[in-house]
């Protein structure tokens, strides 16, 4: 395993670093240096369980899907339910740990990106309760295809700029926003939503959203006694997904698996490049360029990859597969119908893939599907798309 120092200093493997202009290295420093000195101090932990607890809805459950595992055949399925958080998504439990730092630093403005919206709620909702200034930079795409998100984020009282640069997506929304901490870094903070990042972002993230694996370990073996033979989440930027697999990465015996869109394939086809401050697999085009990419599910459409999910995908420690959009709809429909809990787009790729995976193993083998959304944000869009 890499070492604890190698970690602090942000890299996973060869991945991660913070390849960053010398006066946002500095604003890098203080953060670091902040998150390390708060990550184990007992009174800042005490306040993040008790807004996970009380605020949050945590702990989330690990809810066995006994229709599912039926008509699969095969492994028993879990849904470990970040759907049920408030706001709807593991997002939250990022956003709230990141606003209590923030508050500590005495920041009173927060910007971030958003894809699909829900970070960009997350993080608006948790502004709105600790009285901060809140402004959201979207891609102008992103916008229109998650127009309800969009106006939850203005009711919450944030500011959402839409980006119509580049693809008006993911990316260019991320570059929007580094541009802004760079003009402003003395009063802001950037509560960056996704593993990814210049160095400690990703290590942040990670910590934060590390208790959705930290209960399903927990709660698996109350149930079944054992550890899941396999974790299976979606990857995007990588968080929910980091955060499921976090406390099982030193489990040799337990499959952690990644599932991407098809046409954004950044660790099945990725090579290492250097994109918004850090080193990690990227999708590049002929030029050199990030490579135009494309996701039904706003929050999965990014042409690279959290560091350390880079490291685990080199290293072997992890596997990444592709579905496509054909298979998102299917299993979309068939959780809701089988189920009755209607998925996110995003969280619909890790279903799809289990929907495959699950057949193929033993009924006494485990799979824990992280349900990273619910999908209220995305009806009105699937709607569409089966209409045509």
């Amino acid at each position: 395993m890499m070492s604890q120092q190698m970690q602090q200093q942000g890299y996973f493997g060869e991945f991660g670093g913070s390849f960053v202009p010398p006066e946002l290295q500095e604003v890098m420093n203080y953060l670091s240096e902040q998150f390390y000195k708060f990550k184990d101090d007992p009174e800042f932990n005490e306040e993040l369980r008790y807004y996970l607890r009380e605020y949050v809805g945590r702990e989330s459950p690990l809810t066995y899907a006994e229709r599912l595992s039926d008509i699969w055949g095969g492994a028993k399925i879990y849904l470990k339910r970040e759907d049920l958080n408030h706001t709807g998504a593991h997002k939250i439990n990022n956003a709230i740990g990141q606003i209590l730092l923030a508050k500590r630093m005495g920041a009173k403005r927060i910007i971030a990106e958003t894809g699909a919206g829900q970070h960009g709620v997350a993080t608006a909702t948790a502004c709105a309760m600790f009285d901060m200034e809140c402004v959201i930079y979207m891609g102008a795409e992103d916008t229109r295809r998650q127009a309800l998100n969009v106006f939850r984020m203005e009711l919450l009282g944030a500011t959402v700029v839409p980006v119509s640069k580049g693809q008006g997506r993911l990316k260019d929304a991320v570059d929007e926003a580094l541009n802004d901490l760079v003009k402003n870094y003395q009063n802001t903070f950037y509560l960056l939503g996704s593993a990814v990042g210049p160095h400690p972002f990703p290590t942040m993230v990670k910590h934060f959203q590390s208790i959705i694996s930290d209960e399903s370990r927990r709660q698996i073996l109350e149930k079944e006694g054992r550890l899941p033979d396999g974790v299976i989440a979606c990857v995007g930027g990588g968080s929910n997904a980091i955060g499921a697999f976090a406390h099982y990465i030193d489990e040799p015996t337990v499959r952690l698996i990644g599932v991407e869109p098809d046409q954004a394939p950044t660790l099945t086809q990725g090579v290492p490049s250097v994109i918004h401050g850090f080193k990690c697999l990227v999708l590049l085009d002929e030029q050199g360029e990030p490579r135009k990419t494309y996701s039904i599910a706003a929050g999965l459409d990014y042409p690279g990859i959290g560091p350390e999910h880079s490291h685990l995908k080199v290293s072997g420690r992890a596997e990444y597969v592709t579905i496509t959009n054909e298979e998102v709809l299917e299993a979309f429909q068939e959780l809701s119908r089988t189920e009755g809990i209607i998925p996110a787009l995003e969280s619909a790729h890790a279903v799809a893939y289990a929907k495959k995976l699950a057949p193929t193993m033993r009924k006494d083998q485990i799979l824990i599907v992280n349900l990273s959304g619910r999908g209220d944000k995305d009806v009105e869009q699937v709607f569409q798309m089966l209409k045509k």
